[in-house]
């Protein structure tokens, strides 16, 4: 019997955000690639052992492959993103936007999947907006009008932050194609088998050609190996969850990662601003909690 989606979510988003903390505590000196390397090559091989009982992949349906072959570029080009975002800038500058992915799910859910949200789920995506807005509300001020849109041209303005929106957009994809290829295999083989298509691809395209780039990770074995198990987790329990409920209800509870991120950026990473974001990351929470009520 699996368990509930909920503490899975929540379980999936604390593995996530540690693995962004641990990330950017240890292998700052890694490229973008190297971690690409790390977070998608290392736990495809850590996740095998789980697809011993594998059933055979001749049985297996052709739009199931077209799945797989959609995902596999959009998830490697997300995670050069997301790897460059959190390594370069501020984790509470960066984190928060992925809770715009729950908002684009809902329309690319719709579309391929023929999942709907509720006129309550719409308000959530009103607050996640409106957290966008305070994030950067220094920027705005009171009594200039004019003022009150700079919060929206600083997505545009600033790297770290628009790095991270298109991270979010295509992981409303990823997530919802995800989705689509598990009508054919079950969650539990689904994601060791992605992750392990994944992580093969990642290695030949990006660490084969270097052969530097291994001697490189096995300097730093143990930090390698935790953010790489870390990421395991969060593998394993996105697809357990995500088979269970709509796709924009489970990415909007695991966008609660995003406030744990902010947690480590001012304990770990001595961060400034976490009085004044931390407020704005909890409206963006309380938008995606309303959508998924």
């Amino acid at each position: 019997m699996l368990l509930h989606w909920l503490p899975l979510t929540l379980l999936c988003a604390l593995a996530l955000a540690s693995a962004d903390a641990a990330t950017k505590a240890w292998l700052q000196e890694f490229s973008a690639r190297e971690l690409a390397v790390v977070r998608l090559g290392l736990t495809g091989l850590l996740l095998s052992p789980l697809l011993w009982d594998l059933p055979p992949l001749t049985g297996l349906p052709a739009a199931f492959w077209w799945w797989l072959a959609a995902l596999v570029p959009l998830e490697l080009l997300a995670m050069l993103f997301y790897m460059k975002s959190i390594r370069d800038h501020p984790l509470s500058l960066t984190l928060p936007y992925l809770a715009f992915t729950p908002v684009f799910v809902m329309g690319i859910a719709w579309v391929l999947l023929g999942e709907a949200v509720t006129l309550q789920g719409a308000g959530g995506v009103f607050l996640v907006v409106a957290g966008a807005w305070l994030l950067n509300g220094e920027r705005a001020q009171a009594q200039d009008w004019r003022s009150w849109g700079e919060p929206f041209r600083a997505v545009v303005e600033q790297p770290g932050s628009r790095m991270m929106l298109a991270t979010a957009a295509i992981f409303a994809l990823t997530s919802t194609m995800g989705k689509g290829a598990m009508q054919y295999m079950a969650p539990e083989q689904f994601g060791p088998f992605y992750f392990g298509v994944l992580g093969l691809t990642v290695t030949l395209v990006f660490a084969v050609p270097r052969p530097g780039m291994f001697r490189k990770l096995a300097r730093r074995p143990w930090a390698v190996l935790t953010v790489a198990a870390l990421m395991g987790i969060m593998a394993y329990t996105h697809f357990l969850a995500i088979a269970q409920v709509e796709v924009a209800y489970m990415i909007a509870v695991k966008r609660v990662s995003l406030l744990f991120g902010i947690l480590y950026g001012a304990l770990l990473f001595r961060e400034t601003g976490l009085i004044r974001r931390l407020p704005a990351g909890a409206l963006m929470v309380a938008g995606v909690a309303l959508i998924l009520l």
